[in-house]
């Protein structure tokens, strides 16, 4: 055998053993726990504290509907005792790989028990109008679940759920029982952090509900790129408008009928997120004499951000 050959049999060996190996948490180690996206790190950090070492698997600035893990992070999850999901649709094509190459990894899925609702989507012409009804038909009386892996379908659940205080109180429930089924030895601790964050959860549910009750009835709609915060507009009610047509930028003709919805509608506010393009908001903006505003819906500082969503609501609004 050539040294090369030799050299290569060793190294997939090695490899083999790495992807093989994921032990359990010891009483002094921390849990290695892998997360979707960034706010899902502030979740786990807030009910595991030092007990957790926490990765991310959607990078800042990334578009998660769009991202495949790098080499070092397949490498980091071979090692992971424990994935936490939040229903977004690179789940569902990774997670199957990522469980085949570490068997042992427990895979919590934390959007269970989360009331959802259909994804926002502007219809634009008559054929999409007419599409929407029957759609609505067809679903009349039965369960609106998902039936597809494209999120912009018709009838697709919005995954956007950790942007509503009051359903991420399910999401953290779901994070403490999946800490304790990794490591049952710190059960009491986990269970402490959770209630004390269930209580955060429910002040800054409050503080958010008093400054969007300021806003005027007449004023509540805004515009959106992407529909990322339909579930923050259902709690506070807000009404969200999108932009994008299926996932990609509108056609001249479909951007005339959102500028003309968004002035039936009064719309002094277009928001726009890092991970997609801001071109068309822009022009909505300068049309509507609306302003355009930043917001991420990914930020790591989950409540920083929450927060900082409802005063840029507020005074954009107002």
């Amino acid at each position: 055998m050539a040294v090369s050959d030799m050299v290569k049999k060793v190294f997939l060996v090695a490899l083999g053993l790495t992807l093989a190996w994921a032990g359990p948490a010891s009483a002094a180690g921390k849990v290695r726990a892998f997360v979707s996206i960034l706010p899902q790190k502030y979740f786990v950090e807030r009910i595991g504290g030092e007990l957790t070492d926490v990765s991310v698997l959607v990078q800042p600035g990334a578009n998660p509907h769009m991202y495949e893990p790098t080499p070092r992070q397949m490498a980091a999850l071979a090692k992971a005792q424990v994935y936490f999901a939040i229903g977004i649709n690179l789940e569902d094509v990774w997670l199957p790989k990522l469980k085949g190459a570490n068997r042992d990894m427990l895979v919590v899925r934390t959007q269970e028990g989360v009331e959802k609702i259909p994804m926002a989507e502007h219809h634009h012409d008559e054929a999409a109008h007419e599409e929407h009804h029957h759609d609505e038909a067809a679903h009349e009386g039965h369960d609106h679940a998902a039936a597809h892996s494209d999120e912009h379908d018709h009838g697709i659940l919005d995954p956007h759920i950790w942007l509503d205080p009051v359903r991420v109180r399910t999401i953290a429930r779901n994070t403490c029982d999946g800490l304790v089924r990794a490591d049952p030895a710190h059960k009491a601790k986990y269970e402490a952090n959770l209630a004390a964050f269930l209580n955060e959860l429910d002040k800054l549910n409050a503080t958010i509900a008093e400054a969007m009750a300021a806003i005027p009835v007449e004023k509540r709609a805004f515009m959106v790129f992407h529909p990322s915060w339909g579930y923050f507009a259902q709690r506070y009610g807000l009404t969200q408008v999108a932009i994008e047509a299926g996932g990609n930028e509108p056609s001249p003709r479909h951007l005339a009928e959102i500028i003309e919805h968004g002035r039936e509608l009064g719309v002094t506010v277009v928001f726009v997120q890092p991970q997609f393009s801001k071109r068309s908001a822009e022009v909505i903006a300068s049309e509507l004499n609306a302003r355009v505003v930043p917001l991420d819906p990914l930020a790591e500082d989950w409540k920083g951000n929450l927060l900082h969503a409802a005063e840029a609501f507020r005074r954009a609004l107002n």
